[in-house]
């Protein structure tokens, strides 16, 4: 069916390809850290974080065995942490259930915790060459409009009509070329905004841009529902150390570190905020502007505020100044700490 689709995709991708690393191998665990790294964030931010991967963890076994504490802080400023959570968990799986060796089918791969449809056929066909299609935010948006499909690609149906003409449209002899170049092609000129169609090499096939759809494909029917929290940081310090905490409960930044904090769902009255403190005898050194931090589905409003304390509480867990940037942080207290905290210790 319709084999002058991959005939097509190829040729533009054997012209227009870029060179990145995890394509120049067929080592699975190289190709696996791609994947995960370039789930949720662009190849031209992911790249220096697939090089610091390799240099820290050359081997899945050496990934395995690191201190999750320490991946933790390799992964930051990359968000979505849970990534980093998955990779070093399915690092273990697999040197415990397959003694260190990356599985090789499509099936025991997708059986693995933080690899889904997309990733396990996208490490089954560019490791192993298998006959799987790859079905991401990029594939999408080229076959719907090439094909001019308006099922919604986040429906039920949508999902398995998408799948199935994937796999249809498949060169089951160049599986994993096939797949790099249908994914490349939606990343680099079937962009989501102002695609040059009139020089596409598709344009001749294309239903959107002959009816002029290509604005409005593909079609979601799910809109993402934007959540407001209020976060007040309080920073503690007494002398050259600062009061840390480990956020464990299952939310936004799960086994990364932050300062005391008191969360409000709506703007709160400095007042009311300070009379639910646990210190005494501290003294306001300084407070931050009002900081808004943009995630996927949630808008975070973060203030700073400096205490100093008379007294050390030997009930928190304590940082030297100079040490506080060897462990992880979110990407908002990260940039409070090098900005402005470590400023007033020098």
């Amino acid at each position: 069916m319709e084999n002058w689709f991959s005939a097509h995709i190829i040729a533009w991708y054997k012209l227009n390809k870029r060179d990145l690393p995890w394509r120049n191998t067929k080592n699975p665990y190289f190709i696996w850290l791609s994947e995960i790294i370039l789930q949720q964030t662009q190849v031209n931010q992911g790249l220096s974080y697939y090089y610091k991967f390799l240099k820290n963890y050359p081997t899945l076994k050496h990934l395995a065995q690191a201190n999750i504490d320490s991946v933790l802080k390799d992964w930051q400023g990359l968000g979505y942490y849970s990534r980093a959570r998955n990779l070093h968990f399915t690092a273990n799986t697999i040197l415990k259930e397959f003694n260190g060796v990356f599985p090789n089918n499509y099936i025991q791969i997708k059986k693995l915790k933080g690899i889904g449809d997309y990733t396990a056929a996208a490490i089954a066909s560019f490791a192993y060459n298998l006959p799987h299609a790859v079905v991401d935010g990029n594939v999408y948006r080229v076959l719907s409009r090439v094909f001019g499909i308006k099922t919604p690609i986040d429906s039920t149906v949508g999902k398995k009509k998408f799948k199935d003409l994937a796999d249809s449209l498949l060169d089951k002899k160049q599986n994993a070329i096939y797949n790099q170049a249908i994914m490349e092609f939606g990343s680099q000129y079937c962009k989501p905004k102002n695609p040059d169609c009139f020089n596409c090499p598709l344009n001749f096939k294309c239903i959107a841009f002959a009816k002029n759809k290509v604005k409005t494909l593909p079609v979601k029917e799910k809109s993402i529902k934007i959540k407001t929290r209020f976060f007040y940081y309080f920073v503690v310090k007494h002398k050259n150390e600062i009061a840390y905490f480990k956020r464990n409960k299952k939310d936004i930044w799960e086994g990364l570190h932050e300062f005391y904090l008191i969360e409000k769902n709506k703007n709160c009255n400095e007042e009311i905020l300070f009379t639910e403190l646990p210190f005494k005898a501290y003294q306001i050194n300084e407070q931050s502007n009002t900081i808004k931090h943009v995630l996927s589905h949630q808008h975070l409003y973060c203030k700073f505020y400096l205490l100093k304390l008379s007294n050390k509480p030997k009930n928190l867990n304590w940082i030297k100044i100079e040490n506080i940037q060897k462990i992880a942080w979110p990407r908002v207290i990260d940039k409070y700490i090098n900005t402005c905290l470590i400023n007033k210790f020098n």
